[in-house]
């Protein structure tokens, strides 16, 4: 009996999912348990298994877009014809077709947004264990995106070596190179701080630590239309919505950040052990979760019979993906210890940037905090994410100077933006949220407590 491969629901506020890639080819085999599509939404990417073993029939192209619950596809048994009622695209709820051939091949990568190559995460998961550049691999996927099938096909061709052979010339102990080699970080781009510029275990932390380059933007042709959708298109919508739905209001306030630094460098040195590396971030969450018990009115959201106040406090945390902007959720974050704060941390932003995302990961959300510090941005306006009423937006920490009575003092420094829905907090009462994370943040002892 047929078996029909359906667009999954992942989450009560799905509307939509893209066939992003076939993995597993029309008219070919498979087993129960292995990968049949790769499925792209407003949110996450997921790869869809297979419930039985048989043959794959595709009813729709890769590109296509499909409400939850559509058929895509059957799995046959040997020798089994397809039902009599198989629907055409245009009987299944496409909402939007792929490319007429989907293994067209192109003789170029595809680029997003801020000039990166576009891989499946299965491509950049094989990508990464057998070392082969994606700007190196043509993509056969839809509109030119890199499957896993091309890299393992790039593999097999010579790849260039002039990047380790120039690694190897560079001055660096050996603790470094061992470190560079484990976390694949190619020393010739790491800037040495150490005797004669010689590269030290520190540079190599703070080499992986530091988001990676985004490469030029190529040249666009006159004309040329990028298509919004997916992760893009629901960013777009859900943005205008907030400013057009709420009356946002951004204020600023300053934190002197050396206690802080203090204290962070004392628990990377403690905690390195156990594996977990504290950030910035992380103070940051924790201290705006101390500051949500405090100031309620900021951890609510805005209904039809008035202003909500939550009584739980989960604070998502932005992470720049490709093409996007993903907010996974730490859980509890006002009883969670800072500790356990900076391993889930860190665990959502790996599996954000890998594709991995789970719809739980995301939902639930009560406060959002977003970064643009590592890029070097001191101040912005974050736009509130629906159905928050407030987020707080972190900027660069950077040396400053303070005053001892008539003496100037140096000091490291860092802007917070706080974005408040006027129609639920005022702008005394999102100010004195803020003070309290400030004073947290300048105490920062006070969140071990």
């Amino acid at each position: 009996m047929a078996t029909e491969v359906l667009i999954p629901k992942l989450g009560m506020t799905m509307t939509e999912g893209t066939v992003a890639e076939w993995r597993v080819p029309d008219g070919a085999s498979v087993q129960a348990g292995e990968i049949v599509f790769h499925l792209e939404t407003e949110k996450i990417e997921f790869e869809v298994e297979a419930e039985t073993a048989g043959i794959v029939r595709h009813v729709v192209p890769a590109g296509s877009t499909l409400p939850p619950g559509a058929i895509v596809g059957y799995i046959l048994a040997p020798g089994e014809a397809l039902p009599a009622s198989v629907p055409a695209a245009a009987d299944v709820g496409v909402i939007s077709s792929g490319p007429a051939s989907a293994t067209a091949a192109t003789t170029v990568p595809a680029i997003g947004e801020g000039g990166r190559t576009l891989a499946s995460p299965a491509a950049r998961r094989v990508a990464a264990e057998l070392g082969v550049n994606l700007g190196n691999v043509r993509g056969t996927g839809p509109g030119g995106r890199i499957i896993e099938t091309d890299v393992t096909a790039a593999k097999q061709s010579p790849a260039p070596v002039a990047a380790s052979e120039s690694s190897a010339r560079i001055a660096a102990s050996p603790i470094a190179r061992g470190l560079a080699e484990q976390l694949g970080i190619d020393l010739g781009r790491v800037t040495g701080t150490g005797p004669g510029g010689r590269v030290t275990k520190e540079d190599v932390e703070a080499a992986a630590a530091a988001p990676p380059p985004v490469p030029a933007t190529p040249a666009r042709e006159a004309g040329q239309v990028i298509p919004m959708r997916g992760m893009r298109k629901v960013i777009a919508e859900r943005m205008h919505g907030s400013l057009q739905q709420m009356a946002q209001l951004t204020m600023a306030m300053e934190v002197e950040m050396d206690e802080a630094v203090k204290l962070r460098t004392a628990l990377v040195a403690e905690w390195e052990p156990e594996g977990i590396r504290p950030g910035y971030t992380d103070l940051v969450i924790k201290a705006v979760a101390k500051a949500l018990r405090l100031h309620p009115r900021l951890n609510s959201t805005v209904t039809a019979n008035g202003i909500e106040l939550l009584p739980d406090i989960h604070v998502g945390m932005a992470v720049a993906v490709e093409d996007g902007l993903l907010v996974p959720v730490i859980r509890d974050a006002d009883r969670a210890p800072l500790r356990d704060i900076a391993s889930e941390s860190t665990r959502l932003a790996t599996l954000a940037r890998e594709g991995k995302l789970g719809p739980d990961d995301m939902a639930g959300g009560t406060f959002s905090v977003t970064t643009l510090g590592m890029s070097g941005v001191d101040f912005f306006t974050p736009v509130i994410n629906p159905p928050n009423t407030a987020i707080l937006g972190v900027g660069r920490i950077h040396d400053a100077l303070r005053w001892d009575g008539e003496r100037p003092l140096r000091c490291s420094q860092m802007t917070l933006s706080l974005t408040i829905d006027h129609r639920a907090v005022d702008g005394a009462p999102g100010a004195a949220f803020l003070q309290t994370v400030r004073d947290l943040l300048q105490s920062p002892y006070r969140l071990l407590i």
